[in-house]
């Protein structure tokens, strides 16, 4: 047999083999910077995303990002395939890359939760915000739903711009905020109640050490979303799967309080969607 017919009679063998490499390629997932530190995120929501390749009989690859918009960013462009993302940043990578949101996760049995801004705890704000003017407030960064987008939104429909009312910064963590009023570095600082209590749970701050000034409408919780050029088949695999999750099953493989998930509808985030187009960061389509 010559080299050239060997290689023609091979070449079926590698076509019907190509599909089959591609779908042993590793599955990537990403989550975003839901603990103090990227070590401490990954040990939490590691077994989650193990739980997910497994059911899609994928090895699998997950990143922690940094900060809530660089999650947007790589799902946006293709740079993982699935995500554990919070509201706004699923919101993005939706207008900017038509990513699609699977599930919802569900926290102590509720898909919603609530933004907060807190306070150093001898400071009194019968009146917020009235009373609050020029004081020290740390934002979280400008991907975060309830550090940044919820409480922009709520302030600009009582015509107050964050930035010139309060001694202004942003691109903190959730928990770097909370440590930062319970050690008296900064009057104000935005966070979710979640993370607020699980900081508190944890030893990291004392209930003492800070309190609670403003609290948003309930509030839709993470997106498990997908890219948009991932293929339905793998899709729905990691629908059915992350759906499949008991509360006994998220004892196990999700972090502390969260119970399960359910499947995500077009209007799951029509509140965030709503307010990110008041602030002018997505269209208004």
């Amino acid at each position: 047999m010559t080299l050239r017919r060997s290689l023609l009679l091979g070449a079926p063998a590698l076509a019907l083999a190509l599909p089959a490499l591609a779908q042993r390629a590793p599955i990537r997932f990403a989550v975003g910077p839901f603990q103090p530190t990227a070590g401490d995120t990954r040990r939490a929501y590691e077994p989650f995303f193990a739980h997910l390749a497994q059911a899609v009989d994928r090895p699998f690859e997950l990143t922690v990002t940094t900060d809530w918009a660089g999650i947007a960013v790589a799902l946006a462009n293709d740079q993982v395939d699935c995500a554990w993302m919070g509201p706004w940043g699923y919101v993005l990578a939706k207008d900017r890359a038509g990513a699609e949101a699977l599930a919802v996760v569900r926290y102590q049995g509720k898909p919603t939760y609530q933004a907060i801004i807190i306070a150093r705890p001898e400071l009194d704000f019968p009146n917020f915000p009235d009373d609050a003017k020029g004081r020290s407030i740390s934002f979280a960064d400008a991907g975060s739903t309830s550090g940044w987008l919820i409480p922009h939104a709520w302030f600009k429909a009582r015509g107050i711009d964050p930035r010139t009312y309060f001694q202004y910064r942003d691109g903190a963590s959730h928990p770097a905020n909370d440590i930062a009023v319970a050690s008296g570095q900064v009057d104000l600082a935005t966070d979710y109640d979640r993370n607020l209590a699980a900081m508190i749970a944890a030893g990291r701050v004392r209930a003492d050490q800070v309190k609670i000034v403003w609290r948003s409408d309930p509030l839709p919780n993470d997106a498990l979303a997908a890219r948009r050029g991932l293929d339905d088949g793998t899709k729905q695999a990691l629908l059915r799967a992350a759906l499949a999750v008991d509360e006994a099953t998220a004892a196990r493989i999700m972090p502390p309080n969260y119970t399960g998930w359910e499947a995500a509808t077009p209007t799951s985030y029509a509140l965030i969607e709503s307010a990110g187009r008041a602030l002018g960061r997505i269209g208004g389509g």
